[in-house]
């Protein structure tokens, strides 16, 4: 117990540090190559799509799941603050309140790595929809024509 009790801390945030930077990587991987795109590097609807979604699905893990690792700091947290009022056999409000409110930091941090990642997944989902609906167009122009 002591282990966690010094170290959970820590490993909580070295994850959600590391889920923001490859959610970060991926987010301005993807402004650069949608800014450059070009129609015509694509020979058909499929491979376009699939160029331009890659590292979506990197997005998608990392926001949908940052807000469970920094609950499971918060949980570990709060069973380490138990743990430390049974073995002392003393319950003081103020140990079990600053023991709780330093536990719930590791929630704060995973919403605080997710929310962004959220917000620039629905962005990059939009401009994919967008590119993709233009490329269609394109296509069915050129078969028109």
């Amino acid at each position: 117990m002591q282990f966690l009790k010094e170290y959970i801390d820590i490993i909580i945030f070295i994850i959600l540090g590391f889920m923001a930077f490859i959610a970060l990587w991926c987010v301005i991987e993807r402004i650069l190559f949608l800014r450059k795109i070009n129609f015509d590097d694509y020979k058909n609807q499929n491979e376009f799509e699939d160029s331009i979604s890659e590292n979506l699905t990197t997005l998608y893990i990392i926001y949908s799941n940052a807000p469970y690792v920094g609950l499971l700091g918060t949980v570990i947290g709060i069973m380490i603050t138990f743990y430390d009022m049974g073995m002392v056999g003393n319950i003081e409000v103020k140990s079990v309140v600053s023991g709780l409110s330093l536990a719930l930091k590791a929630t704060a941090l995973g919403l605080f790595v997710a929310i962004p990642s959220l917000m620039a997944y629905n962005a990059l989902l939009r401009k994919i929809n967008l590119l993709s609906s233009r490329y269609a167009s394109r296509i069915n122009s050129d078969k028109i024509a």
